[in-house]
């Protein structure tokens, strides 16, 4: 029971379904106009309607699966024995590396769609 304790577990185990109902939200209630409130919200996003849309449905697909891949990291914690340092370094690199993989996937989906 003390491996659920260690850092690498719950913040995987947390943030990942976080990743995940969020993204489900935004599929069921995408934000319908460019807004500076609730959507993903990049430059590139917001120029226009269409891109505006795009994004949002992309972006939502995205962090499911990248909800789901956080949720499955989390398993790491139950299966290598680190530092508590170690472990919050890792969950929190995780955590990071799963929010940049989710910008530069959108971005270059944007840029591949509509082309300047």
């Amino acid at each position: 029971m003390t491996e659920l304790l260690e850092p690498l577990f719950p913040t995987s185990a947390v943030t990942g379904p976080i990743f995940i109902l969020a993204g489900f939200l935004m599929q069921k209630f995408p934000p319908k106009k460019v807004n500076m409130l609730y959507g993903y919200r990049t430059e590139s996003s917001m120029r226009s309607q269409e891109r505006w849309d795009f994004a949002q449905k992309y972006s939502s697909r995205e962090m499911i699966k990248l909800g789901v891949l956080l949720l499955l990291s989390s398993g790491l914690g139950l299966i290598v024995d680190v530092s508590k340092k170690v472990a919050v370094f890792v969950g929190l690199g995780f955590l990071i590396l799963v929010a940049v993989v989710l910008i530069v996937r959108t971005e270059k989906a944007i840029k591949s769609r509509f082309p300047e």
